[in-house]
């Protein structure tokens, strides 16, 4: 897998705000954690895709100017970890395990501050 051109293929969906693009990357089964989801969503795990369309809607109206810039990307073994910016230039990591179908299967935000 080509971890660089995931990431900015996954850098360029964010940007362009289509949730179809952003989830095409992630397995129908996807767990995804994250802090954030707890004020939108009410809770810090979410499983599957609908969960994630629910909380990622919420998340882009929100903020109508969301926009990142990868910083690093650091592989591993059918996983990598993505470092970027966002528009408040606070910076955040996406821990990504992938299946063998090369989706996401499990993800995890962090956020800096």
């Amino acid at each position: 897998m080509d971890y660089t051109a995931f990431a900015e293929e996954w850098e360029a969906a964010w940007n362009s705000h289509s949730l179809d693009r952003i989830l095409a990357h992630y397995s129908p089964d996807v767990i995804f954690r994250s802090h954030k989801a707890m004020r939108l969503v009410g809770k810090g795990e979410l499983h599957g895709q609908a969960a994630l369309r629910d909380y990622w809607s919420k998340a882009l109206a929100s903020q109508p100017d969301l926009s990142f810039v990868v910083v690093d990307v650091f592989k591993g073994h059918a996983m990598m970890v993505i470092t970027y910016r966002n528009q408040h230039n606070i910076l955040a990591a996406e821990t990504l395990r992938f299946g063998m179908d090369g989706l996401v299967i499990e993800a995890s935000a962090c956020h800096a501050g």
